[in-house]
Order: C-alpha cells, then structure tokens, then sequence
C-alpha cells in the first residue's frame, strides 16, 4: 500500500549522448548528425550517400544500359542534389559506374508567378552557369509551350522497350563497348524560343481562371508534368527523374489524401510511374530526408538556385499544399519521427484500380492521366455528394444530367422566365445555359474525383489547353458513337456462333 509519507521521485528521461567520433570508422570526428546515435564522418557520410543513391536505382532495375533519361532540375536543393549523384557515378573513378546517358531539363515557370523577362533571364542564366560544369546536354523549356502541347500528351502510349531481361541487357551492354558514349562532353544547350506577351498573358489566365490558391497550385503541376513528359517524348528519353525527397512525398501523400486522390498515392508516391507508358518518372531522391540533402550541399559545395513559385507571397493557409507542408515540417521539429513513418506508410499502400487496361484512353483520367477513380456504382457516396452538389447549386441542373433530352419550352427560356430571344443553343435543345451546364458535366465525367474538384474551381472550362479540350471532344465522340451502336456490338462473354 502506498504511505503517506513516501516521497516519489520522479526519473528524468536522460537524452541520448551525441558520440563525437564517427559511428562507422570510429576514428574520424563526427561532423553530421542524421538521427540521434547516427553521427557520420565527412568522408563516411559521403560514401553514405552515395550509396543510397546507387542502392536505390540498383535495387529497381528499371533504368537500362545506355538509355536515355531526364533529369527534371528546378534550381532547388533536392534536384540540384540529384544531377550531383549522377554527375558523380558518371565520372572516370567512379566504383560502379552508372550505364545511362542522362539529359537536364528545366522547366522556367516565370510566367505563371508574374516575373518579368529580365527576372527570367537571369534565373535562366543562373542556372546555366551551375550545370555548365555537367556537360550534359540542356533543355531550358519555358511552361507558355503548355498551351501548345499535342491531344497525345493525355493519352498513354505503348512503351517502346521491349520486355527484356536486366542481367542481359547488362552484358550485351559491356560485350559492345558503349562505355565511351557515356563519357560527358561538350554539348549544345537548347535555348529557350521567344516567349510572346500574348502567351504569357493567357497562361497567368489559366493559372487565375482557379478560384482557390488549392486549385491553382494543383493545376500547375499538372501543366508542369505535362511539359516534362512532352519534352522527354521530343527530346527522344524513355525516363524522366525527379527529385522528389522524403520529407516532399510525406507532405504529397497528406496532400493527395486531402485532395482525394487516394486512388492515386501508389502512382504519386512510388519510386516509379508508368502512367505514360512510354516515359517512366522515377524518383531516386525518396529515400533521403530534407536535411540529409541540406547537410550533402552544405558539405560538399553543391550549388542551388533560389527562384520564387506560385506560393513565394501567399500566408500558411491559403492552400491545403502550404498548410499541409507547415504541418508536417512543425511536428517533425518536435517529433524526428513524422516524416519517416509517414513515408513508410506510403510505401505499403496499393489501389484496386492498377489493374485496368491502359489501352482505353476512356478509363484514364484527361488531366492527370491515371485510372478513373469514380467508375462506382450509383448507390454510393460519390453519388450521393454529386446529386447533393447539384441540388445546392441549381436544383433544376439534376434534372438535366438525368434527363438531357428534356427541353425547355418553345419561345421561353429557363433563364429568364421571358418569351422572345431567350438563347436557345443552335441545336434547338433548350437554353444556353442548359447547354454550358451539359458541356461541363461532360468534361467532368471524363476527370479522376480530384481533378474534378480543380476544374470545379475554375471560372470557365474554356481557359483550358487547347489539346485537353480537343481530347476531351474525341473521347466525347466516341462515347456518343459507342452508344449509337452499342446494340450491335458484342460482350467480352457473347458466343459469337
């Protein structure tokens, strides 16, 4: 039994000792600390790091002998870290070498932010002068050609490798000798082509047409992997790296689940995605934390660019992106532990709806590109909150998903309640109104649940790119086709005797 006059004194939870030297050659002292009890040498943690790196894209077997890949550079730290690990495994006395042949693109985003052509240049040129000493070849691609881009770049595209073993693919690779060709040398750089005002003009009235700093954010780097997926189809690569860290695809999963795009964490996530078929996005930076990268570039002079984005001036809330970043990079300050059990959440997480056919540009999505994650039944939820959407909207606009056939009576309009010009669209089926709110739906039943949720936002659908629309008419037309002749098709289980 407890007294009284028992004095308890409560034991203080002693924090873990530092050790001075290195925990991997014990003799050399410590200069970086990565967790607690982790201390690393400046020479140890270089092999360290170097052979995450080369762990990773081993372990994956994905990127083949002498093939062509892309390196996505923004300026920052993480991407600028990555072009160093592949400059690194590219060089003469590098143990292990890496066999591809890689290419740099970067993606200037000026526009969208409200630079100005002299600011452009000189981020521009900043960069140059850090990837000159590569000697890879570079592409400086402005984000104004997005407006530009063919119907192809949202549809997938058969792969062009053929299936083929790695091992072989590996000796067959040093029976020929190709190892000079992957030898860096003096390369033209693609200049960026002048950029009109108009074009300019129309992008920042694409990024402003989204109601929300959410929306905006989202759409952006929907254009951003768009471009980078149509230059490495152009430029001839099969494998566009990004340097997507740790602690950028925690914060992505909490992002992408609040955006419902849970469907879709596997694919923006994982360290590969086979979305577009031919061009495969790797992401051989997840392994590493923010601050492994910040420690690698402080250590070893590894140069960054720093250029402003669309949330340079925005507060801690006016995005779910911001908001959700803040969060995370707060309680990983006070917990070491957010970010790594957020991102090994990530990596157990699978989705129902890899196992549809990527031949049917029907079940993929117009904008992102992925499986339709609202092919559902109707007595669901996502149901559900669509008809109560409407109804909160415009109670009348249910009955022209559900019925759109019905037309509005001859010389009045549903508008306006007037008789006389009331509008009525050139097809003679009701208002314009009814008609607008039609082509809407239509463009959304083409769309994954959260890419619905952005084109929601958006003042007009009109302001989109010229090849989503374009796409999303054919598709419009062939479904309408498939339906005109659906009673003379086959099923997949008819007997055709």
């Amino acid at each position: 039994m407890c007294q009284v006059e028992e004095h308890y004194q409560l034991e203080q939870e002693e924090e873990p000792r530092i050790s001075k030297n290195c925990v991997k050659c014990k003799e050399a002292t410590a200069v970086v600390v990565i967790r607690a009890g982790d201390t690393f040498c400046r020479n140890c943690f270089k092999e360290y790091f170097i052979h995450k790196f080369r762990a990773m894209l081993g372990k994956n077997r994905i990127i083949f002998p002498a093939e062509k890949v892309l390196l996505a550079v923004s300026g920052g730290p993480s991407s600028c870290s990555m072009l160093s690990q592949v400059q690194e495994g590219l060089s003469q006395n590098a143990h292990k070498r890496l066999r591809f042949m890689p290419g740099i693109v970067y993606i200037d985003e000026g526009g969208a932010v409200g630079q100005s052509v002299e600011e452009r240049q000189k981020t521009v040129v900043e960069l140059q002068n850090v990837l000159k000493a590569t000697g890879f070849p570079f592409h400086n691609v402005p984000l104004e050609q997005v407006l530009d881009l063919p119907s192809s770049i949202v549809v997938t595209a058969p792969s062009q490798r053929p299936a083929s073993n790695y091992k072989a693919a590996v000796n067959d690779f040093i029976k020929s000798d190709s190892s000079s060709c992957l030898t860096p040398g003096e390369h033209d750089h693609t200049l960026a082509p002048d950029v009109s005002e108009t074009q300019t003009q129309l992008l920042q009235q694409l990024i402003g047409s989204a109601g929300t700093q959410t929306a905006r954010e989202d759409l952006l780097n929907t254009l951003r992997q768009h471009l980078l997926v149509h230059t490495a189809r152009r430029e001839g690569y099969s494998k566009l790296m990004l340097g997507d860290n740790c602690t950028r695809l925690a914060i992505k999963l909490l992002i992408s689940i609040s955006l419902g795009r849970g469907a879709q964490l596997a694919q923006d996530t994982g360290f590969s995605d086979s979305r577009f078929g031919d061009i495969i996005l790797v992401r051989p930076m997840r392994d590493y934390s923010a601050k492994e990268i910040t420690d690698y570039n402080s250590l070893f002079n590894v140069p960054s660019v720093v250029k402003a984005s669309l949330d340079t001036t925005t507060k801690e809330r006016a995005s779910i992106q911001s908001l959700t970043e803040s969060f995370v990079t707060k309680l990983q300050a006070d917990f070491p532990s957010t970010v790594s059990t957020i991102y090994r959440t990530s990596e157990k997480l699978q989705t129902a709806f890899q196992s549809l056919s990527s031949a049917d540009p029907a079940h993929r999505c117009l904008l992102c590109v992925c499986a339709l994650d609202t092919t559902v039944e109707d007595a669901s939820a996502f149901k559900a909150t669509r008809i109560s959407e409407q109804l909160s909207q415009n109670p009348s606009a249910v009955l022209v998903a559900v019925q759109p056939e019905v037309t509005s009576p001859r010389g009045q309009c549903c508008s306006s309640g007037v008789a006389g010009d009331c509008g009525r669209s050139a097809k003679g089926r009701g208002c314009r109104s009814y008609a607008g709110l039609a082509d809407a739906m239509d463009v959304r039943s083409l769309l994954c649940y959260s890419c619905q949720l952005t084109i929601k936002d958006m003042s007009s659908l009109d302001l989109l790119p010229q090849y989503i629309l374009s796409e999303a008419r054919r598709r419009q037309r062939r479904s309408q086709m498939k339906e005109e002749i659906s009673e003379f098709l086959l099923e997949d289980g008819d007997d055709c005797n």
